[in-house]
């Protein structure tokens, strides 16, 4: 899922049309979710694992550490 922090409807859905994504995306103006993980900007990746542990990663994350990041949360 992805969570925008700041700014308006307009440049979120411009965001998410111009890098094409097509999973869930939430706006989070107030920081709520970004605090309850301690993530203190973006870009930033939260990992919640079954057993609800988290992992947190600052910095943009390219496909091949995701694909690895993921995988060791499915085990």
């Amino acid at each position: 899922m992805g969570v925008a922090w700041f700014g308006d409807d307009p440049a979120f859905q411009g965001f998410i049309d111009r890098h094409g994504l097509t999973f869930p995306q939430v706006s989070d103006d107030p920081g709520e979710v970004f605090a309850r993980f301690d993530v203190p900007g973006q870009p930033a990746l939260v990992i919640i694992a079954p057993d609800g542990s988290v992992q947190q990663i600052l910095g943009a994350v390219d496909a091949d550490l995701l694909d690895s990041l993921l995988g060791k949360v499915a085990g």
